[in-house]
């Protein structure tokens, strides 16, 4: 067993206070969807989609790094979730990060985060601001004397999204003057089986490097193992949950009606 019992209870309590605020709270946005319930010919299913999507969006925006802190906690000497990078930005090491990012969109060059590294650290950090944009970091732990941030991101993004995730990793070296380790972390893999490949990255991020996905990012954290007992928690709380999420999904296809 990786996961502790106290972490996995932590875990747990974090999963049903969500649930049971998202029960509560539960309102559609917009509850005509004429044409979606046309095709579908189902009014439940349709209100389904509706509350599912809205349940996604609350582990994107705040379970995925809560539980990171949770398991990275016992073997790191700080963790945190949200934690503002802090430092500045001068002209000069915006314009190289900019220069990198532009040769990786070109394919002039291969990602490579250790060069870029010291090219960014390179870069005069003289007469620097302080740029409020971009300087959060999802998640942040220091362990055996390491430095690591993460921006944790929807699994399918955008050319624009790596672009902009690139940009801000190769900030927060140059805000923090030093080598630290800045990961792109994906909670989960949907391409399994196979290995995660998405054709908007085109070359812009260090696969190797600066790129945690599913499974890696998990056992990274917490040891090797621990992505499958965390999906063992999931399900052990969706069960508790399921009839009760069925009944929603019910009243909000109810509602649709009237």
């Amino acid at each position: 067993m990786v996961l502790t019992k106290d972490q996995k209870e932590k875990i747990k309590i974090l999963l049903r206070n969500k649930i049971r605020s998202k029960l509560d709270r539960y309102a559609r946005e917009s509850t005509y969807m004429p044409f979606l319930v046309k095709l579908i010919q189902d009014e439940e299913k349709v209100a389904a989609y509706s509350f599912i999507h809205s349940v996604a969006t609350m582990l994107g925006m705040s379970i995925y790094e809560e539980v990171a802190r949770i398991i990275a906690e016992p073997s790191s000497e700080q963790v945190g979730v949200k934690v503002d990078v802090g430092g500045a930005l001068s002209d000069e090491q915006l314009k190289v990060i900019e220069r990198i990012v532009s040769e990786l969109r070109d394919g002039k060059r291969q990602s490579n985060k250790e060069q870029e590294t010291k090219e960014v650290l390179k870069a005069s950090s003289a007469h620097g601001r302080t740029y409020k944009k971009d300087r959060i970091a999802d998640f942040f732990m220091k362990r055996k004397g390491k430095e690591y941030y993460f921006e944790i991101k929807t699994v399918k993004p955008n050319i624009d999204v790596f672009t902009a995730s690139k940009i801000k990793l190769l900030q927060w070296i140059a805000r923090k003057q030093k080598p630290i380790i800045t990961i792109l972390a994906f909670p989960y893999n949907p391409y399994h089986p196979q290995p995660y490949t998405r054709f908007t990255e085109q070359g812009v991020i260090d696969k190797k490097r600066e790129l945690l996905v599913g499974k890696e990012f998990w056992d990274f954290l917490g040891g090797e193992g621990t992505y499958e007992e965390l999906l063992d928690v999931f399900d052990e709380v969706g069960k508790e949950f399921k009839q009760k999420l069925s009944q929603k999904i019910k009243e909000v296809a109810e509602k649709q009606k009237t």
